[in-house]
């Protein structure tokens, strides 16, 4: 069973990193007009904000409670060791704070993160915990460090461009079916005509054979689906990033203990300094070299 697991969670690491290095060779290859813009990254912090670095001297250990299933957040690389976006984040995170010595990272099975961090066998979740109401009664969370916005994309010569809103009525737009992207397109587009879809892929098949005039979803997945070579470079981002937490959630924060609100606290001081000094920025475009904002 081990050795199973261990050779999906490796599959699923090669994609992701197929992909992301299909889009960093797209991204060298394109023209320059194209390259001459930086890409976007997400900040949610004000520029005028000030926290106050913590006090954790008294702290005797900071272990970060994790998966290997996550790609490309957390997930094992060829060789076995566990890696991803959010294993360098909470490397980033002890460093920042001063406590490398005392970080620790270890991956347990998802359904098994919230009992560990109730026992004592961790300090931290960062995995993707969903923020709802009912996981704030059980957690403290850190502030959100990256969200995901719904996105449009389109065939490259009919991209529209914001605003979009009156450029976009009665056109034909894939969203996948039952989904937040769905309900929010309905919502914030009520003169589109959806085109509802139960498979990602035949949604990326029509939108490439231009059996519809554009798509609606998750800005992450489309962004590594525009790089790779499934798309055929048939197609682009069209518009802005659109957040909507009643619809998409509050997107990913690292979870503690229910009353421990000063390593929350700590957290949020450590992700706003690494924003503010570029190394979050570092991390985004290693791991999402196509900025889905």
């Amino acid at each position: 069973m081990g050795i199973n697991r261990k050779s999906r969670y490796g599959w699923l690491a090669l994609r992701w990193l197929a992909a992301i290095l299909v889009a960093a060779f797209v991204m060298a290859s394109t023209d320059l007009p194209a390259r001459a813009a930086d890409p976007t990254i997400p900040d949610f912090w004000s520029s005028t904000e000030r926290l106050q670095k913590p006090d954790l001297s008294g702290l005797q250990r900071l272990r970060f409670l994790t998966t290997v299933n996550f790609p490309p957040f957390n997930f094992l690389d060829t060789d076995g060791q566990l890696t991803g976006f959010n294993v360098d984040l909470a490397r980033a995170i002890c460093a920042e704070l001063d406590i490398l010595d005392k970080c620790q990272i270890q991956a347990l099975p998802f359904g098994e993160l919230g009992t560990a961090l109730g026992k004592g066998e961790g300090e931290a979740v960062i995995a993707g915990l969903a923020i709802t109401p009912k996981s704030r009664e059980e957690f403290a969370f850190s502030r959100s460090y990256l969200r995901f916005p719904a996105r449009f994309i389109m065939p490259k010569s009919t991209a529209l461009t914001e605003p979009i809103y009156s450029k976009i009525a009665g056109l034909r737009i894939g969203v996948m079916a039952g989904s937040g992207h769905e309900r929010m397109l309905r919502a914030y587009f009520p003169d589109v005509k959806p085109v509802t879809f139960t498979r990602q892929d035949w949604l990326y098949e029509s939108l490439r054979d231009r059996k519809i005039d554009g798509a609606f979803g998750d800005g992450m997945r489309f962004s590594f689906w525009l790089a790779g070579t499934d798309s055929k470079g048939c197609c682009r981002f069209a518009g802005g990033p659109y957040l909507a937490p009643e619809y998409l959630g509050e997107g990913m924060a690292i979870a503690v203990a229910k009353d421990n609100f000063p390593l929350a606290a700590a957290f949020d001081y450590a992700l706003r300094e690494i924003t503010v000094k570029g190394k979050f920025a570092e991390l985004y475009l290693r791991y999402f070299p196509v900025s889905f904002y």
